[in-house]
């Protein structure tokens, strides 16, 4: 049926990508209006039902709502289908059914599942689905068992069990909904060290990307790790050690967040945060009384976010990596950027720049649009909203609960386009141009 639909319409994948997760935010609202959704018998208004629908369908984590305390157990369960199905991308499951029936996969199947993937070609893309699916499966289990056995010292073990599942499901996929009650998120568990890893390590994996989980994994096999893995670990790695030291110093002698730990609390404290900040959005200490410069460092950390194919947002790691090779070129005087003796071909240095100047440019108009919608709120609170929406992360400063109706229109609109990708829903909205067979002569401008 998809695929008459596509070529009826003569739908590209990225039109087929907007319009999915569009319909698959739209059925969630109307979910979630239901008087069974929310404890009070009532179901969310129209506009909270579709900014709860739009932040767990693109792994944010933002809501207007405490989760644990106004959803009953149905409204909850529709939350985390939606985040299931965000994370791992509508089509994604789509060809696990298609398997499951027995059915084909067609080219134009591979050719969305190419483009919800992020591969540069279709080779291979429904192995990739289904090792994905895999990976999925086994990793919000593992992390399901543990969080289960340490939640139970504090509760039922039934109740345990599915809080055990739920966060697991929804750290995994960066998602950062939580069931503690009263906006606490992981507050409780600060220090505790089962808690930390686990969320930490299902964070980790979850932005990393599945391509890279699949090479780390055959890595005993095939003995090589493909340059696009070995930069992300690289860069996964040096944000977090760097986010953990910043956030450590800077919190050192903060009496509202990591100064009355014990020094294995101020650890896990810092690095618990540099960690969620790269697109996860549960925290384990209050965000809103953390200080400016930590702040500012935070946001920066939720621009550049996790990596491509993964269930984070941000410009993703490689993006980063890619400008910072091309500065560092520049400023030595070279023509290429080189990461491990591979040099960086010149249309993937201009698709990073698009991308990064496209995500700074929605960042900047939603920011100046909630000064206006949201009078009398800090900036710094408004810009954290902005960069956290747009990143798919889901940290909030307090603003979300207390955005005016418009405001919540906006953040659902910026959730959107950060999780689908500015440049697919560019993609989908413009005609690209044809292939030119001529070039203009040279001209020059001044630089700096």
């Amino acid at each position: 049926m998809l695929v008459k639909l596509i070529k009826k319409f003569h739908l590209s994948p990225p039109k087929v990508l907007v319009l999915g997760f569009a319909l698959i935010i739209a059925i969630g609202a109307i979910l979630l209006t239901l008087p069974i959704a929310t404890n009070d018998g009532q179901g969310l208004s129209l506009i909270n039902a579709v900014f709860t629908s739009t932040s767990a369908t693109c792994v944010t984590g933002l809501v207007v709502t405490d989760t644990g305390t106004t959803f009953t157990l149905f409204g909850q369960l529709v939350i985390l289908a939606l985040i299931q199905v965000g994370g791992l991308g509508f089509m994604t499951l789509a060809t696990f059914f298609a398997l499951l029936m027995g059915k084909k996969i067609s080219l134009q199947q591979r050719l969305l599942l190419q483009e919800s993937l992020n591969q540069i070609s279709i080779e291979g893309v429904v192995r990739l689905a289904k090792m994905l699916l895999i990976f999925t499966g086994l990793i919000e289990l593992t992390g399901g068992i543990l969080l289960t056995l340490r939640f139970a010292f504090d509760m039922p073990f039934a109740k345990a069990l599915y809080y055990g599942m739920f966060h697991s499901i929804s750290n995994f996929n960066n998602a950062g909904f939580d069931l503690m009650g009263e906006f606490s998120s992981l507050t409780k568990y600060v220090s505790d060290p089962i808690v930390n890893i686990t969320v930490c390590l299902l964070i980790i994996l979850g932005g990393i990307g599945f391509i890279v989980m699949a090479e780390v994994y055959g890595y005993r096999d095939t003995k090589r790790l493909s340059l696009h893995t070995k930069v992300v670990l690289t860069t996964t790695a040096i944000l977090i050690v760097l986010g953990t030291l910043a956030i450590f110093i800077l919190e050192f002698t903060n009496s509202k967040t990591l100064q009355p730990l014990s020094p294995v609390g101020k650890f896990f404290g810092a690095l618990y945060q540099s960690v969620t900040a790269r697109t996860a959005g549960s925290n384990t200490i209050s965000i809103g009384d953390m200080h400016q410069s930590s702040l500012f460092f935070m946001i920066v950390l939720m621009f550049i976010g996790a990596s491509p194919g993964s269930t984070g947002g941000g410009i993703k790691t490689t993006t980063f990596a890619t400008l910072l090779g091309a500065v560092w070129a520049q400023i030595k005087g070279r023509e290429d950027v080189i990461f491990y003796r591979q040099r960086i071909l010149p249309h993937m240095i201009y698709k990073s720049l698009t991308v990064t100047m496209t995500a700074l440019f929605i960042v900047i108009i939603v920011s100046m649009i909630l000064t206006i919608t949201e009078p009398g709120k800090d900036f710094l609170m408004i810009l954290f909203e902005s960069v956290s929406a747009f990143a798919t992360v889901g940290l909030s400063m307090g603003l979300t609960p207390d955005l005016s109706d418009i405001g919540k229109i906006v953040i659902s609109l910026t959730m959107f386009a950060g999780r689908v990708g500015p440049l697919t829903i560019a993609f989908a909205l413009a005609q690209r141009n044809r292939k030119e067979y001529f070039r203009y002569p040279k001209g020059k401008i001044m630089i700096g």
